[in-house]
């Protein structure tokens, strides 16, 4: 809704809107807006160069020698700033040297041979050359077994919307595939025929796409975004013939890139690195299935139809651990019974004993559910290893119950966790309830958005995006008295973040003048904060800027960190609405373990998570 007319805002005709210099360059003539107000009146905004923060400003003084940073002087900011100690002098030349192939510098005679004035080194600041990850593309260890990283993991990954009525089809797989993810899951299910295998998700309204598709994709665009394996996790509703016509088909497919166990059950799983471009099937032991639930929506599920303000533009906020309610754990893992997806046993040998040998051999990760409650889900067996999956709702209850046995399952073995069968809207739940415990396949509807897929988003884009994450190494080893690490006891502060938030710019140029308000340009506000453990979960805000297309809030906030190797940090841009809810303006989420010290550019995505064109934050990251 448009903001009601004011006399001061009446009074504001010639207002100068500060924009960076090549942005205005670009578009130069769009230097002036107009806009109605009082729906009769026009009222013209005016764009000017955007002015650098004071910060800046004063480094650029002091990093600098008669107006001018000269290529040793940016050496010196990029080293004692920046904090990258390896920067050169001929790294600082080089970065000089760009600026000055760009032509709106050189037209604004702010470039010169032997440095950069305070308006270009602004420019590069807020460069795609000064990104707020560190460039170290995949550093983490990776021969250690699989269970010992975090796996960028998808859910019901044929879907190209909703859970219930949704088409299925390949182009959801090859899209997660090409942003990294490392887990895609098939639902297979025979066809009208009963003599071929199907993709979809079943007992909905979703239409199937041949699985012969799906597996030809995914040998495809498996290892475009990353060359560490692809696990398929497949949930089966097959009888034994057409069980053996998917391992001819999967066979063929994928030939030597198919990695296939030496023996029916492993001691330990194998590496990342041992699994490099391999493919890799898990499941649980091949039996019938009981039948699949039927998708009902529930009135009282506090997940659906009752967004409400903001949640409704950008996603509810992320549930914490701590706000969840203290389950009732008298039924254990028997409450959903045959509601969830997996949550079957598989102890019934009869129902094994005419499975197709070939579909068993492709089997390397082993899941199912031991009978029994949660005590008998945590036993580690030293002899073989094997996937557990839990909904939601029950690692919720799991958690407030088994916390520690969660954990010390999680070092040998791997947990997956999927979203509750009620998210027929496709959205997901925290992550970090899961990770913090451990969890490897944290698995999500990634054809959703909203600030929990955001937070997947930002996990993963560590270790050089390659969908594996080592786990830090208190969620793998036991301390002297046998006890593991438990998310739920606040630990000291081991470090302290301080976060500068400067400026924001690029909204003019990816955003139709009007979108944010018909009347005026935006009121744009940030929010900043850690998703991570429930000690270090906070989110800020800074204040509302009034009709500014370039915000600059330079506001600090300061977040202690008990856990920082779990910790994301979250930044959202909203538009101020006094009317109704506020306007998404973008986010970004980051991991704090590779955060780059210094000022750094942060480019803000789309509710989808698809990275803006122009819109980004100039902002300081300090580690004290």
């Amino acid at each position: 809704m448009p903001k009601q007319c004011t006399k001061t805002q009446s009074d504001q005709i010639d207002l100068f809107l500060r924009l960076p210099l090549p942005s205005q360059t670009r578009h130069n003539n769009m230097s002036k807006q107009t806009y109605k107000i009082c729906f009769c009146f026009p009222r013209r905004f005016r764009l000017a160069a955007a002015e650098a923060p004071d910060d800046v400003k004063i480094l650029f003084s002091q990093y600098s020698e008669n107006g001018t940073m000269a290529a040793d002087h940016l050496r010196r900011f990029l080293v004692e700033v920046q904090k990258d100690h390896n920067a050169t002098l001929e790294d600082a030349q080089a970065i000089i040297d760009g600026l000055g192939r760009l032509h709106d510098l050189r037209h604004h005679n702010i470039f010169h041979r032997k440095g950069i004035t305070v308006e270009a080194f602004l420019k590069y600041l807020f460069s795609d050359t000064n990104p707020p990850l560190s460039p170290l593309g995949v550093h983490h260890d990776m021969t250690a077994p699989l269970s010992h990283y975090f796996i960028y993991t998808g859910h019901n990954s044929y879907l190209t919307g909703n859970q219930l009525s949704s088409a299925c089809s390949d182009g959801p797989i090859i899209n997660a595939l090409q942003k990294g993810v490392r887990v895609i899951e098939l639902d297979i299910w025979p066809n009208s025929k009963k003599d071929n295998v199907e993709v979809l998700h079943g007992r909905t309204l979703t239409t199937p796409v041949e699985l012969i598709k799906c597996l030809k994709s995914i040998k495809e665009h498996a290892f475009i975004a990353s060359e560490y394996p692809v696990v398929i996790t497949l949930e089966d509703h097959l009888t034994p013939d057409l069980q053996a016509k998917v391992a001819e088909m999967a066979t063929q497919t994928f030939g030597d890139i198919l990695f296939t166990p030496g023996s029916e059950s492993l001691k330990e799983f194998p590496s990342p690195e041992s699994l490099k471009k391999k493919i890799i099937i898990s499941t649980k032991p091949p039996k019938e299935y009981l039948e699949a639930k039927e998708i009902k929506e529930k009135e009282s599920d506090s997940q659906k139809g009752k967004a409400l303000g903001d949640e409704k533009a950008w996603g509810r906020e992320v549930s914490n651990l701590k706000d969840i309610a203290v389950a009732n754990d008298k039924n254990d893992l028997d409450e959903e019974g045959n509601n969830e997806e997996e949550d079957l046993d598989d102890a019934d040998p009869k129902l094994q004993q005419h499975a197709a040998p070939e579909y068993k051999r492709l089997i390397t990760i082993h899941a199912g559910k031991p009978k029994g409650g949660l005590q008998e889900c945590f036993k580690v067996d030293p002899e073989k290893v094997r996937r557990l999956s839990l909904s939601e709702q029950q690692l919720e209850k799991a958690v407030l119950t088994h916390g520690k046995e969660l954990v010390r399952f999680t070092q040998r073995n791997i947990l997956r966790v999927y979203p509750k069968g009620t998210r027929i809207d496709s959205s997901n739940y925290n992550p970090l309830i899961g990770w913090s415990h451990g969890a490897q396949m944290v698995a999500f509807n990634m054809q959703g958005y909203g600030r929990s897929l955001w937070l997947m988003h930002g996990m993963f884009r560590a270790n050089g995006g390659c969908g594996y994450i080592k786990k830090p190494d208190f969620l793998l080893k036991t301390d002297p008295d046998n006890e593991v690490f438990d998310p739920k006891v606040r630990l000291t502060v081991k470090e302290t973040l301080k976060v500068t938030v400067y400026m924001g710019e690029g909204w003019y140029y990816d955003f139709p003048h009007t979108h944010f308000d018909a009347f005026s340009p935006p009121d744009f506000y940030a929010r900043v904060g850690i998703a991570g453990v429930p000690a270090d979960t906070v989110m800020k805000k800074t204040k509302t800027l009034e009709d500014n297309w370039v915000p600059n809030w330079n506001e600090e906030f300061e977040f202690p960190l008990t856990v920082p190797e779990l910790a994301l940090l979250r930044i959202e841009v909203h538009e101020y609405d006094m009317s109704e809810k506020d306007d998404f303006g973008g986010q970004a989420c980051l991991p704090v373990s590779e955060l780059r010290s210094g000022i750094r550019a942060v480019p803000l995505h789309s509710r989808e998570g698809e990275k803006y064109k122009s819109v980004k934050l100039l902002m300081r990251f300090e580690f004290v």
